[in-house]
């Protein structure tokens, strides 16, 4: 006691005090619990309801899930009489399907090459600090074409790729969902923006050749657009021509999502003050180099959100091609659920697909959080 009274006693040169520990309620575990979960009654109560909720309902679908779950088994017949848990032994025996369709197993190097090399090009994309990350830039605008070779090979305006082609019809499962979603994600951002830019334009014809584009896909339901391309668009090409059917998908889904894109980056547009026009105008910049170098920037900057939305409601539309024929996940599932041996398991199969397309929108979501913090597009979240 007596060495506490001499500590707070002790007197200390002005600037030299040592920091003293924050009050218990104001920092820390107690101090989140209290602003996030107990910070009035009524909160008190709703993280009480939510507790007792999670109580009821994780313990048995932890159980469901893991500790009662079968891995090996031949059918679900097999399942059911080694327990009541999952039978994962119907998702493993498919796994290889849900992920590449029907693509010849002997080429299946090129899918996982594709995807390691989508990697780089994503990273070059997103992060700041890649090292060389000019010459990994130009690599990325290359990978769509690089992917398009390797993942089809064959010949390409004559020249021979030195791989088996593999047609498109093969393609199905995640692979599938991978190439019609980045590629959406790809083209539907630089369209986008030209077709923002003309609808702010002050060319007559510009501006109201995007305007039609626009309300005329924003217009119409996706699924829509998925049938025209599948069946009605034969029709209007010359008799005899053969007009690939994904590629056909992955133009409408790409002018689908340009057009979404294109009223989010409008947005942004507007939400420029008209000082920024007027500051480049007196710089003596030209058009292109104001929107380059001065509005675009800002613009993208505002819109990261409504970007990034438009690009994960993109990706979960991707299932819409199954009901043309494509074998996307929800494809595979179905085949896979009349076979008599594992019919009744769609909780299964389907909560596999679903945790499939949450990885890949969530970790959009928070990247896209992690970006408008570095920008300071809003408050720190």
């Amino acid at each position: 006691m007596a060495s506490e009274t001499a500590t707070t006693t002790q007197k200390y040169e002005p600037g030299t005090h040592p920091d003293m520990e924050p009050p218990v309620l104001t920092s820390g575990p107690l101090f989140w619990l209290k602003e996030n979960l107990f910070g009035s009654i009524t909160s008190s109560l709703l993280t009480i309801v939510a507790l007792y909720l999670l109580y009821l309902i994780v313990p048995p679908l932890f159980n469901w899930a893991f500790t009662d779950a079968i891995v090996n088994a031949g059918s679900r017949s097999e399942c059911q009489k080694i327990g009541d848990g999952a039978c994962w032994a119907f998702v493993k025996e498919r796994f290889i399907l849900l992920i590449y369709g029907f693509y010849p197993e002997p080429e299946r190097w090129r899918p996982n090459l594709t995807f390691i090399l989508m990697l780089v090009a994503i990273a070059s994309v997103l992060w700041d600090n890649m090292p060389q990350r000019k010459y990994f830039l130009y690599f990325a605008i290359a990978f769509p074409f690089i992917a398009a070779i390797l993942l089809l090979g064959g010949d390409w305006f004559g020249i021979p790729s030195g791989l088996k082609q593999v047609t498109t019809d093969q393609f199905g499962g995640i692979l599938l969902t991978i190439v019609i979603g980045v590629t959406g994600i790809s083209f539907s951002l630089p369209i986008g923006i030209v077709l923002a830019l003309g609808r702010q334009g002050h060319l007559p014809i510009v501006r109201i050749v995007c305007v039609m584009f626009i309300e005329f896909i924003r217009g119409v339901p996706l699924i829509t657009l998925l049938f025209v391309a599948s069946t009605m668009l034969t029709y209007f090409l010359p008799p005899g021509t053969e007009f690939n059917l994904l590629l056909r998908v992955l133009i409408m889904v790409t002018l689908f999502a340009s057009a979404y894109m294109a009223e989010v980056i409008r947005g942004g547009l507007q939400a420029i003050p008209k000082g920024q026009y007027e500051a480049a105008d007196a710089t003596g910049l030209k058009y292109w180099q104001s929107m380059r170098l001065i509005v675009l920037p800002q613009a993208l900057k505002i819109s990261i959100p409504g970007i990034v939305n438009t690009f994960i409601g993109l990706y979960k539309d991707t299932t819409l091609v199954v009901v043309i024929g494509l074998l996307d996940p929800l494809g595979v599932a179905d085949i896979s659920l009349a076979d008599n041996k594992w019919q009744g398991l769609s909780n299964e199969i389907y909560l596999f697909i679903a945790l499939f397309f949450f990885i890949c929108c969530f970790s959009m979501s928070r990247y896209s959080l992690y970006l408008e913090n570095k920008l300071h597009t809003g408050h720190k979240r």
